[in-house]
């Protein structure tokens, strides 16, 4: 599996968890905090795609993980 997989399998996962998490209809319903993870999740694929930095792919990277094609993941 490649960096960009990975990391596009995270930012799906951490989105869903954390709504699940934060909606009041929600059977695992915690609080509605969980929802700021989600601004978070979605404000750093916005500036990855901008800049460039995506702090997830540099640490997989030095995990050893294999790039894809097309090099970086969010950038």
């Amino acid at each position: 599996m490649t960096i960009e997989r990975i990391i596009r399998i995270m930012a799906g996962f951490f989105v869903l968890l954390s709504l699940a998490f934060g909606y009041h209809g929600s059977p695992i319903f915690v609080s509605e905090w969980f929802l700021a993870f989600t601004a978070f999740v979605g404000l750093n694929l916005l500036q990855s795609g901008f800049t460039g930095f995506c702090p997830p792919e540099k640490l997989l990277a030095k995990m050893g993980v294999k790039r894809g094609e097309g090099g970086s993941c969010c950038g």
